[in-house]
């Protein structure tokens, strides 16, 4: 097994993981190596390996792989002992605690990693893996050595006060550290707010409210400081709670403090209401976010069917990602149409948006329609949009499209004078995030929680706590940041909501095989076939497909 870190790229994060391994396996090719030797399971290294880790430790922008026999491909994440030499190391105190020393092999083996694909063919080879998360025999901070501080950024979501929780308790009751802090108003706050002391007293009952009680806030990065405040006030360990853009900022404050050498853990929870983290299986919050917009839904199926020709339209979050509004609609199965940013619309002409409303109101008598808040930015007119402002965070800010499609409802209507219209508008935007996590956003924020205390002891850094099939694990930062997850309307999920819709997909069967020629291109057509389309340009039953590609 050869373990070495790829080529130099001046842009990690504009990177695919195909092109990452690419470059690997060209740099593998050419270049000699020093090897893992193996006494049974465990991996024994020569004198030599360590200088050359070392050597290639001082570029912090290689990412670090480990291969194996039949294809095996380990994205790793950093550790301590990567550039800082001579580590002491202890016992893990889990080993005395009753709670846990009963259960046999508690511990994770160090060998042990999770798949990302999970759906093969006989001759495919074994993929990429992630390390997995979860204790480790031995850890790398004594419990009283231990300054840690959590952070809270971006925009709020349900589950945010449970994992501030449960670090805390993760980090009290397993491993005996007392001291944490709290970052008030995210990134800004290291250099420019007081901390809140966290103990388990505080935070007992905050998973029983919604926001975050550390507060937080956009934007407010500056990675000098905030790395000058990290080594000022002594903190070792970094939790940092955010979507991809804190992400980003976290992958440069790990950057920084392995720059200078510092034995500090930079761990991050990735939070998205969205869902538009790429690999893995969902974020904390979002199934909370889709029972909450049931509420929003319902009221406005009621309405509509309460009066003739009602239509009732609600709007719901998804700046560039639908996740949220097919999954409701699929939890509903009252939505007549759902309209996400992946998916193109028209809205006037034979198959247009205003023809299907008109059909579905002369047949049913009422209609429900789901947006996502970044559907149909591209009808908007020039006078109407945002002209590229951004937020503190850098996303754009987008106009009210529920508003203004409601209101292009109702001219088309008022135009064609062939029946009078009852349109309610529902924009619960703000309202499906501002609550408390539901029972299963609950344990997943627990799980996500530990996992990041449990590999900030063993002496990881620089890494994501996320579940991959089903699986708590350790992905390196650039994975995470790299591009955002979109619904494929290729996809199966997106076949299942045309179904119980039954609305018009919008697209041509020419425009489904481009589509689906752009999601085999790159890392998808070298990993996967392509996928069977029948005579008529529907797809064949049984492909199988990338988990990227097809959720479910």
């Amino acid at each position: 097994m050869d373990s070495i870190f790829a080529p130099k790229s001046s842009s990690i994060s504009s990177l695919s993981s195909s092109a990452l391994l690419s470059r690997f396996l060209e740099a593998s090719s050419s270049r000699k190596f020093s090897s893992l030797t193996f006494i049974g399971s465990r991996p024994f290294r020569p004198s030599s390996y360590s200088t050359t880790f070392a050597m290639a430790s001082n570029d912090v922008s290689k990412p670090k792989i480990i291969t194996g026999d039949f294809g095996y491909v380990l994205e790793d994440v950093p550790h301590f002992t990567d550039y800082i030499p001579d580590l002491s190391t202890y016992s893990n105190p889990l080993q005395d605690n009753p709670a846990f020393c009963v259960v046999k092999q508690y511990f994770v083996h160090v060998d042990d990693s999770v798949p990302q694909k999970i759906v093969v063919h006989k001759d495919s080879p074994r993929g990429i893996h992630f390390r997995r998360a979860g204790p480790r025999q031995k850890v790398y901070f004594d419990s009283d050595e231990v300054h840690a501080c959590i952070v809270t950024c971006g925009g709020l979501c349900p589950g945010l006060n449970t994992v501030i929780r449960e670090i805390v308790y993760s980090l009290y009751h397993m491993y005996g550290v007392t001291t944490v802090l709290g970052i008030d108003g995210g990134y800004r706050g290291f250099y420019a707010r007081n901390t809140i002391a966290l103990t388990p007293k505080v935070v007992n009952d905050i998973h029983k409210r919604g926001g975050t009680i550390l507060g937080t806030s956009r934007g407010g990065h500056d990675t000098s400081k905030i790395v000058d405040s990290i080594q000022d006030r002594g903190i070792n360990q970094v939790y940092i709670i955010g979507g991809d853009g804190t992400q980003k900022g976290a992958s440069v404050i790990f950057e920084e403090i392995r720059r200078r050498g510092l034995k500090v853990v930079v761990a991050g929870i990735p939070k998205t209401i969205d869902n538009d983290i790429p690999v893995i299986d969902k974020s904390f919050g979002f199934d909370t976010a889709v029972e909450e917009a049931q509420r929003a839904i319902n009221a406005a199926h009621v309405e509509a069917e309460s009066v003739e020709n009602g239509i009732g339209l609600v709007k719901l979050m998804g700046r560039y990602s639908g996740f949220i509004a097919m999954y409701a609609t699929l939890a509903s199965r009252d939505v007549d149409c759902c309209l996400i940013p992946e998916s193109p619309f028209y809205l006037d002409g034979k198959g247009g948006l205003f023809e299907y409303i008109e059909k579905q109101l002369k047949e049913n008598g009422h209609m429900v329609i789901v947006i996502a808040e970044g559907a149909g930015q591209e009808l908007l007119s020039e006078s109407m949009q945002s002209r590229n402002q951004q937020d503190a965070s850098g996303n754009k800010l987008l106009q009210d499209v529920g508003l203004w499609i409601s209101q292009g409802i109702k001219d088309y209507f008022s135009r064609q004078k062939t029946m009078a219209i009852n349109l309610k508008y529902i924009d619960p935007t703000y309202m499906i995030r501002a609550v408390p996590s539901n029972a299963s956003d609950n344990v997943y924020s627990t799980l996500l929680a530990q996992s990041a205390v449990h590999g900030a002891m063993a002496g990881y850094t620089g890494f994501t706590s996320g579940l991959v099939n089903g699986r708590q694990t350790y992905i390196p930062f650039y994975r995470i940041i790299e591009k955002q997850n979109k619904v494929v309307i290729t996809d199966r999920m997106w076949a299942r909501l045309l179904s119980s819709t039954n609305q018009p997909s919008f697209m041509s069967d020419k425009d489904v095989i481009e589509d689906k020629t752009e999601c085999i291109s790159g890392e998808k057509k070298e990993e996967d076939p392509a996928t069977q389309f029948l005579d008529n340009g529907n797809r064949a039953d049984g492909v199988l497909e990338n988990k990227e590609v097809s959720s479910v």
